[in-house]
């Protein structure tokens, strides 16, 4: 990623951070902060990963535990799989609140309820601390180009104080509002997606059964009102019948899973959200789990 990373950093103050959770996104956004010229500390629950980004990315160093990793952090950015993944990191005698400074913030990039959101923005206030939900788009090629789109809950002076940081790997990172603000901004971005998709297979597999050249079809519709990102980006790949480019249908179905459970608050109807939920469903049971979120297209052919 380093030598061939399109990114042109701004000039920043070097501050210290840690990150917490070295995954297909996390791995590569730590990249982009010592990239940026940050001190930069990792956590991983594989060490390995870890001691491959402190080879990597010298001189970054490696914690044990959270707590180690983040002790002499300004900022902690974490990016883990879910609620439970990410009450394990940060609370607890071993976890990231426990070893922060006093008037440290954590911005977490996991997709997670937005409950979980207000409840660690609450803990962080009652030790002195900042927390900001910050959840992400724009997939594993997003992280890689540091493209991301983050969409943030929080306070306003933690959400200023961080944001220099955190365009490292960010094409835009905006406060949404109040914490919880960002994770449910990342649902609407979930329904969104979910519909999207679902008509885009819908087209190709119509498309292929009237029997046209289904890549000159979208060529023509991309110019016209139908164009979308999906359309432009997995139209083709569906019709290659290629589904290995990131976001997996088990993510898929954790993140529609936590959109399902708001609306039970929040009393939203969802009919094609909760249709498309079942269709990944579907999908799954193919074998398809870890196929991209275009993979719909597979169960109507």
């Amino acid at each position: 990623m380093s030598s061939t990373n399109p990114k042109n950093y701004e000039s920043t103050p070097s501050k210290k951070v840690a990150f917490l959770g070295l995954g297909v996104m996390g791995y590569p956004m730590a990249g982009h902060l010592h990239l940026a010229g940050h001190s930069v500390v990792v956590y991983n629950r594989s060490t390995a990963k870890s001691i491959a980004f402190q080879e990597e990315y010298t001189p970054a160093a490696h914690g044990l535990t959270p707590a180690e990793a983040v002790k002499d952090a300004d900022i902690v950015f974490c990016c883990v799989g879910n609620d439970d993944d990410l009450r394990s990191v940060v609370l607890g005698n071993s976890g990231a609140f426990a070893g922060m400074k006093k008037g440290a913030i954590l911005v977490d990039h996991t997709t997670a309820s937005a409950n979980i959101a207000r409840e660690l923005y609450a803990a962080a206030q009652g030790l002195g601390l900042h927390f900001v939900d910050a959840p992400v788009s724009g997939g594993q090629a997003g992280a890689q180009n540091g493209m991301l789109t983050v969409m943030c809950g929080g306070d306003q002076a933690a959400f200023d104080a961080v944001q220099p940081t955190a365009m490292a790997f960010s094409r835009a990172f905006t406060r949404m509002g109040e914490a919880g603000a960002g994770q449910l901004t990342k649902m609407v971005n979930q329904i969104c997606i979910a519909g999207l998709v679902q008509g885009l297979s819908e087209a190709v597999a119509f498309g292929q059964k009237a029997g046209l050249d289904v890549n000159l079809v979208l060529d023509v519709i991309g110019k016209g009102a139908a164009q979308s990102w999906q359309l432009d980006n997995r139209g083709k790949t569906m019709v290659a019948d290629k589904f290995d480019f990131g976001f997996a249908v088990d993510w898929m179905r954790k993140d529609l899973g936590l959109v399902l459970d708001e609306s039970k608050r929040n009393g939203a109807r969802l009919p094609v959200t909760a249709l498309v939920d079942q269709f990944y469903a579907d999908v799954q049971a193919m074998g398809g789990q870890r196929w991209d979120t275009s993979s719909l297209v597979k169960r109507l052919k």
